[in-house]
């Protein structure tokens, strides 16, 4: 079983570039050694002819028939805008560049 230090801890949070107290580095060394001994478990279990999968059970879209509906009009979609041309809604530019 691997034990994770405060040293490496401190390591791993230098590489990340995350400050940690002692008292963080203290509380983490702990989780994250409970974390390693638990992907060690999987690991000593995990055989070769095992297929790795993402999901146990195969997934599936639920998909709907796409079905004509009511639609809004050109006023009645420009109605509620702050600017519009009259068929068109009016937008600032964002590239920097009026177009």
């Amino acid at each position: 079983m691997s034990e994770m230090t405060p040293d490496a801890v401190r390591h791993l949070a230098g590489l990340a570039r995350i400050a940690l107290s002692d008292d963080e580095v203290t509380r983490l060394a702990g989780e994250l050694g409970a974390i390693v001994e638990a992907v060690e478990a999987v690991q000593s279990v995990a055989t070769e002819d095992v297929p790795p999968t993402s999901h146990p059970v195969p997934l599936g879209n639920v998909l709907r028939d796409d079905v004509v509906g009511q639609t809004l009009t050109t006023e009645e979609a420009l109605a509620g805008a702050p600017d519009h041309d009259g068929t068109r809604f009016r937008v600032t530019a964002i590239l920097g560049e009026e177009q």
